[in-house]
């Protein structure tokens, strides 16, 4: 997914062991913003589901309903072909409101009141963070001032079963590894390995960043723009990463007393931690390598960065969710104690620490007000989903 300065800083803290997923990421915190409540449900059913507040009840703007219906339109081509791994709704489910959306011309709130009821999931009380977009200084070619690597998929990160885990104890997912010189699986190079160059020479690069400490935190969003020298911008995405430990460098740093509000500490906000890292180089080298994950990325050619449901998240309209608690496409209204966050969202995308019922991440584009307004996003308030007519009626009738 997607982040820079201040939204990847929350990334941090959250998430010390978060694995990243396509378009997906942790969610933004300095280490200080406070956690919802421990996990009990694993699954919306198991939650609890009760029918929402009327519709029109719900302050909607007409300009907030377009771009969500739009967001919804191009969901479509993904939801109606996936299975809804909530259990809330199914592929046929989706046939008519997508069937209408492609064809809607009347007002967008019409579109929502006319194919969707209202449910709550749990108690409906929400806790939202933001992501964004980075943009970074970054070279197709290498050249003096871009030193950094930007590495595609290796061919040789591979699923397999160390031989010290017993044939009775290898189930679920393989993780992630290598084959050594002998033909033994083995974990996949750390971040300071592949720092000191344990991919290079192979033709991996697809570009060079400027800035380490930047592309640190675009690694951490799972996304971002590189403003290349000759001012155009190539957009990475996502592509892979080497099933190494997340670790939150925000978090070692507040434990550490490197940042906080006493004397001597560096603010506990993004540009503290960054000023921080500029100042000591050396400890802020050996901090960024305590995160062992490495992301692998391949360049976008679409008009925004990629979420999980593979198409273009779009800033104010795009949330993140936990798929077993928000089906995917699904519009969610959100009602928060942070006003800019208020309004429809489509559940496009998904994050290593986006868990549980009412856990949202909003999305909100690139620029400096969109980092501005992602790394403060901590909202709690309320969730409302919207689910296809006659879903409720049919789940209480199973």
């Amino acid at each position: 997914m997607m982040r820079q300065l201040i939204a990847a800083l929350a990334l941090f803290a959250l998430s010390a062991c978060a694995g990243m997923v396509p378009g997906g990421r942790p969610p933004l915190d300095t280490g200080a913003v406070s956690q919802p409540p421990p996990l009990i449900a694993d699954s919306a059913i198991a939650a609890g589901l009760a029918p929402g507040p009327p519709l029109s009840s719900l302050a909607l703007g007409e300009g907030d309903a377009a771009g969500a219906l739009s967001a919804f339109t191009a969901s479509c081509d993904k939801i109606l072909f996936r299975d809804d791994a909530s259990g809330l709704t199914r592929r046929t489910d989706w046939q008519a409101p997508c069937g209408a959306a492609r064809s809607w011309t009347r007002p967008a709130r019409e579109f929502f009141a006319a194919q969707f009821e209202t449910a709550i999931v749990g108690d409906g009380q929400a806790f939202a963070t933001g992501y964004f977009e980075p943009e970074i200084a970054g070279s197709r070619v290498p050249a003096p001032g871009y030193a950094v690597p930007v590495y595609a998929m290796p061919a040789d990160l591979v699923r397999g079963w160390p031989d010290d885990i017993p044939v009775a104890e290898r189930t679920g997912r393989p993780p992630l590894g290598r084959l050594d010189s002998a033909g033994r699986f083995v974990p996949y190079f750390e971040r300071s390995e592949i720092e000191a160059g344990a991919l290079a020479g192979r033709g991996l690069e697809i570009a060079w960043a400027a800035d380490p400490i930047e592309f640190f935190f675009l690694q951490i969003q799972g996304s971002g723009l590189l403003r290349l020298p000759d001012g155009t911008r190539m957009r990475i995405g996502y592509a892979g990463q080497n099933g190494r430990e997340y670790v939150g460098i925000g978090a070692v740093m507040r434990e550490r007393g490197l940042i906080g509000d006493g004397p001597g500490q560096y603010p506990g906000s993004m540009q503290g931690i960054i000023r921080y890292l500029r100042e000591h180089p050396e400890e802020g080298a050996e901090l960024m390598r305590l995160n062992k994950s490495w992301i692998f990325f391949r360049e976008l050619t679409t008009d925004g960065p990629l979420g999980s449901l593979e198409i273009p998240v779009r800033r104010g309209d795009s949330v993140a969710v936990d798929p077993k608690f928000v089906p995917y496409g699904a519009p969610v209204v959100l009602d928060l104690d942070r006003d800019v966050a208020d309004g429809l969202w489509i559940a496009q995308d998904t994050g290593g620490a986006i868990k549980g019922a009412n856990r949202f991440d909003t999305f909100w584009g690139n620029g400096d007000d969109a980092r501005e307004i992602a790394g403060g996003m901590s909202g709690r308030g309320r969730a409302v989903l919207l689910l296809p007519k006659g879903t409720l009626a049919r789940l209480r009738s199973r």
